[in-house]
């Protein structure tokens, strides 16, 4: 049996379901192909914040465009996605740290992106629950979470009612020279195929430079009005976001719901979704620390999920040069859901050959082919190490 698109996106997370909607609305005849269900994987994983960060210049411009694309889709948004601009609030613990924040918000103001240095007092009126005393913190008011299942499913009902069909839950065999040869015996034709599968994309490409990045969530029972903003502690920067090793940062969100969501750990070299119970007792020491009285508030789950995360910490985004074929909308790592907008603009510039939204270049999979296949690999499987 063989069936036929303009062009075939493998993945229904948020980012395959945001590509299917961009693709869709352009008229393109799109199919998506997911082995599970829409919105699952590091979808269903995540924590669903709407951050501009600032890791390197392009994880800024695609973050910040990504952000006001979602601000401009806000007023749209179901309920039941629980849109919610409550802002971030970069928490400094220490003098040094507030040199950090200073820095933080010159590089903000000058991209254009709201942002207010608050004191030590100041911090207190706006989170009470915080540990005392704390240096200050950076307010970035235009940040915002939501609920990324939610999120998800909406942009693929969109995308389905744009003329998107898609069939789940169909295991993917094969993928490429235009041609999806699927478990179940089918094959599918396409001149552009997408593969947007995250941490599951080196399955179906294994020159791929990508590693995955295990990560724990804890959720609350309803506490409204514990908390207001998203908060998240400036060793973050050094900790979650290094490229090896595991470890830990206190990073906390506020759901429309009144429920606290408890991160965050990245753990490579798992393969499993299991706890690890030593990392998440680290990680809810952590938040303790920032939060006293989380302690004291009851924990209904705890979750695991992989990121897929690259050497550069930017995603992949566009044709992979050795099968014109083939796209890749894949390698986000914990932003997948801030840039799934983001990504989906750009990958549907480069699909029709049109100036995409904001420069391409950082994000072109060819970036890593000066690389060797053995060097790839060696990232993709390196072995832990340790780190400052």
């Amino acid at each position: 049996m063989s069936s036929t698109a303009d062009v075939i996106i493998l993945g229904a997370g948020i980012v395959g379901a945001a590509c299917a909607r961009a693709c869709a609305s352009r008229g393109l005849k799109t199919l998506v192909v997911d082995s599970g269900f829409v919105g699952g994987g590091a979808t269903a994983a995540g924590m669903g914040h709407i951050v501009a960060m600032d890791d390197s210049p392009a994880q800024l411009t695609l973050t910040r465009y990504s952000q006001q694309l979602w601000h401009a889709l806000a007023p749209g948004l179901p309920p039941e996605v629980e849109f919610e601009q409550c802002g971030t609030l970069w928490v400094a613990a220490d003098a040094e740290e507030m040199e950090e924040v200073r820095r933080k918000c010159a590089l903000y103001e000058s991209s254009g992106i709201p942002a207010e240095i608050l004191d030590a007092h100041a911090l207190a009126q706006a989170e009470p629950q915080l540990a005392r005393p704390l240096a200050g913190a950076l307010l970035v008011p235009s940040d915002a979470v939501l609920y990324p299942p939610s999120a998800a499913a909406f942009l693929m009902r969109t995308a389905m009612e744009a003329g998107a069909r898609l069939l789940a839950p169909q295991q993917v065999l094969s993928a490429a020279n235009g041609r999806v040869r699927l478990a179940s015996g089918e094959e599918l034709h396409a001149a552009r195929i997408v593969n947007a599968c995250g941490a599951d994309s080196v399955a179906l490409l294994p020159e791929l430079p990508i590693r995955k990045r295990k990560g724990h969530l804890v959720i609350t029972d309803r506490y409204p009005g514990f908390l207001h903003h998203q908060l998240v502690e400036l060793g973050y920067l050094r900790s979650a976001h290094a490229v090896a090793a595991d470890s830990v940062a206190f990073n906390v969100q506020p759901r429309k719901t009144g429920q606290i969501l408890i991160g965050s750990s990245r753990e490579f070299g798992a393969e499993d979704a299991s706890i690890h119970h030593s990392l998440l007792a680290a990680m809810v020491a952590r938040a303790q620390q920032y939060l006293p009285r989380l302690a004291d508030l009851d924990a209904i789950r705890v979750w695991t999920g992989f990121r897929a995360a690259t050497p550069d910490k930017l995603p992949l985004i566009g044709t992979w040069p050795k099968d014109d074929s083939l796209f890749l909308a894949t390698g986000h790592e914990g932003l997948g859901i801030t840039t799934s907008l983001a990504t989906a603009r750009l990958l549907v510039a480069l699909l029709l050959n049109e100036e995409p939204p904001i420069p391409a270049e950082p994000y072109l999979p060819a970036r890593f082919l000066s690389r060797s296949a053995q060097e790839n690999r060696i990232f993709a499987h390196a072995p832990e190490q340790s780190h400052a």
